[in-house]
């Protein structure tokens, strides 16, 4: 238990990249998946979107959570209403911005658990949350 907390403590100081490998996971995961990666750490002053991919004619906007226990709960359990509230902000500036005003768009949540160090497992919520947050 001690142990979690302490790798929870340092991965909160390493700062925003500390996902890193996770996001490629995700990624590598995504694209099996038949998804084509737009973008990673899309960021604005909004907030941030870890990946933006295509699935089909869908824009999807993925949320990255990465789990070394289970002391926090799920990886999707995480993402709070005001999290799931600054990455809509963020896809609405981005889809303006690349034009995708008449495209679907969709926001998934993928998470990583590590708690067998040797194999993660990777859990993808399709249509976790809508564009209100809910």
């Amino acid at each position: 238990m001690a142990a979690e907390a302490l790798r929870a403590l340092v991965s909160r100081l390493r700062g925003p990249h500390s996902g890193v490998p996770g996001e490629s996971l995700a990624c590598r995961h995504l694209e099996g998946n038949g998804f084509v990666i737009l973008a990673r750490n899309y960021r604005c002053r909004s907030g941030e979107v870890d990946v933006i991919a295509r699935h089909g004619e869908v824009t999807v906007f993925v949320e990255v959570k990465e789990r070394h226990g289970a002391s926090h709960g799920a990886g999707c359990d995480s993402v709070t209403f005001g999290k799931r509230r600054r990455i809509v902000r963020a896809a609405r500036l981005y889809a303006v911005s690349h034009r995708l005003d008449d495209t679907p768009l969709r926001f998934d949540v993928v998470s990583i658990d590590w708690t067998d160090a040797v194999r993660p497992t990777i859990r993808h919520d399709q249509g976790a949350f809508n564009v209100d947050g809910g």
